[in-house]
């Protein structure tokens, strides 16, 4: 009699449960939402405020963005934290799936967050001071292995896109090429229009008016595939460093146990913001691309991206 009354049970559960999420989100949102972002002025913080608008539209509700400083930390641990009830949002870049390699933490970003959808992405462009004899990734990556340990690159503070992506370059390409770090990206980019470092990667935004001014050299993207935010350049992969890829990734999340029909509706109406053509333009011009994905795929990406750059990072020894 147990073994039948179990599987009866079971299907009961299951019911309430689900019944209860569609309740949930029939009701859903009954208050403003927060999406909580890095520091004001930031690049999550641009991404959050150009979304707002069409979410408060969408809900009748109010949207409201709260920034936090510092690292991911602060941010993930208070959405982390937060009723799972769909007011309370988390809109970060990839620092919040790497942030476990780059610092100790007690979040887990497969087990403390439901993804909603990535909202946004940003390649950077790989360049090079016009001193330095190299006019493609082929020709650099012959240059670095000739010279082992005499060619630098600039970057930003440990973990951001500009240090990971040098040295998933490194890694792949089998060079030894010599950081130089800096607080963050415009000191460095500074540096390298000076002559003083030799090669760097950036926002496509930061690095074209000097690009077109011949201070620096654009070689190619680090996108999938070509972009229009970087008109006529390759990839990395297609010029010489087969499978090569990073992007930024700015990615919309939840408390983990969020209903997953709340977790839907938010998904379909963040979707339809970023794809609309004026808010699409203004990420644009901004040097980012409007995307828009299901759960799932944000989940996928936040695995195989922890498994990719967190090899990356524990090699290059620039973890806690």
């Amino acid at each position: 009699m147990m073994l039948t009354r179990f599987p009866v049970f079971g299907v009961s559960a299951v019911l309430l449960l689900s019944h209860t999420g569609i309740s949930a989100a029939q009701n859903y949102p009954n208050r403003p939402i927060r999406i909580v972002a890095a520091e004001a002025g930031g690049g999550t913080d641009f991404v959050a405020r150009l979304i707002v608008p069409g979410l408060t539209a969408a809900f009748s509700q109010q949207v409201i963005v709260d920034n936090r400083g510092g690292s991911a930390v602060i941010p993930g641990e208070i959405v982390a934290r937060a009723t799972p009830d769909g007011h309370t949002l988390l809109l970060f870049s990839n620092n919040i799936w790497l942030m476990p390699f780059l610092e100790k933490v007690t979040l887990d970003p497969v087990r403390d967050f439901a993804p909603i959808t990535i909202a946004v992405t940003a390649p950077n462009i790989l360049i090079v001071h016009p001193s330095l004899p190299a006019d493609s990734v082929k020709g650099l990556i012959t240059l670095a292995k000739a010279r082992p340990g005499d060619l630098n690159y600039a970057s930003g503070i440990n973990g951001a896109s500009s240090h990971l992506a040098a040295e998933l370059f490194k890694a792949m390409a089998g060079v030894n090429i010599v950081r130089v770090s800096y607080k963050g990206n415009n000191p460095a980019l500074n540096d390298l229009i000076g002559g003083q470092t030799q090669m760097m990667f950036s926002t496509p935004t930061a690095v074209f008016p000097h690009v077109k001014t011949a201070r620096l050299k654009a070689l190619a993207v680090t996108s999938p595939a070509p972009t229009e935010l970087a008109p006529g350049l390759p990839t990395v992969s297609a010029s010489g460093l087969p499978g090569y890829e990073t992007m930024v990734i700015y990615s919309l999340f939840a408390p983990a146990a969020t209903p997953a029909a709340i977790v839907s509706r938010l998904n379909q109406e963040t979707n339809r913001v970023v794809r609309r053509t004026d808010v699409k333009e203004k990420f644009f011009s901004a040097g980012v691309e409007s995307a828009g994905s299901t759960p799932e795929q944000l989940a996928a990406t936040v695995k195989s991206d922890m498994a990719r750059m967190g090899k990356v990072i524990r090699d290059a020894g620039i973890g806690p």
